[in-house]
């Protein structure tokens, strides 16, 4: 039961931080020190990437129909202008899939320190700072996800890559990125949403297939722990992707910025002098 209510807290947490440009990795690394589930370091592992699943899911119920080719109520522009979507996401997804397939375990195991989460944290927040004060002299050149060339979905892609270091932010490097080459906060946000989903669903499909064929299965309280914080992380990241695309109407990033500043600060305060 304990694990269950632990499942919980982490199912919050991804659900907040997954689409927040402030590092899911970064939030989980840290609760993972107080809210540990008392499973083995395997199944923990996995089960930080695959509540993503859930996250994931809150992206395709909300933005269903305007990702859907096949909706009956969209014309056949629409549907056509939803298929090239979809292409632009597949090329923006390359990079990742080029760098991040041979990388992956390498960066598990050098890179998910608190040292190095802790200074992505401080980089991206400062970033985010710079790049809404630059962007204050300036007009966004795209405004409409439409009109997102193949050449910017690439270059929005190649930023994804960047996330491959925890405590970077893949919503973060992206909106970032697209915001740097000339897109709006909404486009950016957006495309960065869109973009999620199969870069997300492959990752957990890859964190599944090696734990499996390392020998791993689920017992029955496991399976229900990972439904538990899947579930959670889908109820919650419906809500604060509603809650982002509110927000940047009216607000920019800078927010997020401080507050990635203020969380690599206790961090640091915590790994390096308390604990």
């Amino acid at each position: 039961m304990l694990n269950i209510f632990k499942a919980i807290i982490l199912g919050i947490i991804e659900g907040i931080t997954e689409f927040l440009p402030i590092s899911s990795t970064g939030h989980l690394y840290l609760a993972n020190e107080f809210v540990k589930l008392q499973e083995s370091p395997a199944f923990i592992n996995m089960f930080m990437v695959v509540i993503q699943l859930g996250a994931i899911l809150a992206v395709v119920v909300i933005y269903f129909h305007k990702l859907n080719p096949f909706s009956p109520r969209k014309s056949t522009e629409e549907q056509h202008n939803t298929w090239i979507l979809w292409f632009k996401v597949i090329v923006a997804c390359l990079p990742s899939v080029i760098v991040g397939l041979p990388l992956n375990d390498f960066m598990d195991e050098h890179f998910n320190t608190w040292p190095v989460i802790s200074a992505t944290l401080l980089i991206y927040g400062i970033l985010f700072i710079v790049v809404e004060n630059y962007n204050r002299q300036r007009q966004a050149s795209l405004t409409n996800l439409n009109s997102l060339p193949y050449s910017i979905a690439l270059g929005i892609g190649l930023f994804q890559v960047l996330s491959l270091i925890p405590g970077t932010s893949r919503s973060g490097a992206t909106i970032l990125g697209a915001m740097l080459i000339g897109a709006s906060r909404f486009v950016a946000t957006e495309f960065s949403f869109f973009l999620a989903i199969p870069t997300m669903v492959g990752a957990s499909g890859l964190k599944l297939f090696k734990y499996f064929w390392h020998g791993h299965t689920f017992t029955g309280s496991q399976t229900i722990v990972l439904l538990v914080g899947t579930l959670v992380s889908f109820i919650v990241a419906y809500i604060a992707i509603k809650f982002l695309l509110d927000y940047i109407k009216k607000n920019d990033f800078k927010a997020f910025g401080w507050y990635r500043i203020i969380l690599a600060i206790i961090v640091i305060g915590y790994f390096g002098f308390i604990k």
